[in-house]
């Protein structure tokens, strides 16, 4: 469910019974890439790694090949973070077939709306709204002549630029703009992939994450753990880039 929706990835966690188990697949479930992200990746694949002289099928299969190379990237750090921190003998699951009844479909359409869609959404809007007012204010507010946007773009600019990223690009992270076309590099590109696959949860899934668990504690650490992995990932690759001078 997580490919949909991480939000909605972590409350389709409720089916597990084992405590232990139920905050490790709530903690790596935004391993995985949701809607949200896959815009970004898309976008990144075809403006820096599909070239001019590939057309036709032979684009749309390397496109395809680079994809599927991110998403398996993330399926295998879920299991291998998940592997990590399950420690002891797992639980055991079994899944008890009740008595076959026909579908109510109005039941089912009500209960879908209700349990799912309408709680995720608003908490999205919840979400949403303060920060795009956000957003709005800093980018049309100037202080000298510069807007507060590019004050803190160019605040986090040195320490984009140690993770093979740039200060635009964490602040497109943090405050959730469209990326733009700033200078990249392949190596941007490469990093930048890896943390769009590997960053914090969105506002949506961290609140869902909080009601879940009711621990800010565990709230935190889904928001750390990935972007730590994701930063410790991006500072490897370009590490190695400079140091056989590939940039």
């Amino acid at each position: 469910m997580g490919f949909g929706c991480n939000a909605c990835g972590v409350m389709g966690c409720r089916i597990i019974d084992s405590p232990r188990e139920r905050l490790i697949a709530i903690l790596t479930n935004c391993f995985v890439p949701c809607n949200g992200r896959f815009p970004t990746i898309t976008s990144i694949i075809a403006m820096f790694f599909i070239t001019g002289a590939m057309t036709g099928a032979l684009e749309s299969l390397y496109s395809t090949l680079i994809l599927m190379g991110v998403i398996l990237l993330g399926i295998f750090l879920t299991l291998l973070i998940s592997r990590l921190l399950l420690k002891g003998m797992p639980s055991s699951f079994v899944l008890e077939l009740p008595p076959y009844r026909k579908p109510q479909f109005g039941k089912v359409l009500v209960r879908s709306l209700f349990d799912r869609t309408l709680f995720v959404l608003g908490r999205a809007v919840t979400v949403a709204i303060p920060a795009g007012l956000i957003i709005w204010c800093m980018a049309n507010i100037d202080i000298n002549g510069i807007s507060i946007l590019k004050y803190c773009t160019d605040f986090l600019d040195p320490f984009g630029r140690f993770f093979g990223m740039d200060g635009v690009i964490i602040m497109a992270f943090l405050l959730r703009v469209l990326l733009v076309e700033n200078g990249w590099t392949w190596l941007t590109a490469v990093c930048t992939l890896i943390f769009t696959l590997l960053h914090f949860p969105c506002g949506t899934t961290l609140a869902t994450i909080k009601k879940e668990t009711g621990s800010k504690k565990w709230t935190v650490l889904s928001f750390l753990l990935p972007t730590a992995l994701g930063l410790i990932l991006c500072l490897a690759i370009a590490s190695i880039a400079r140091l056989f001078h590939l940039v």
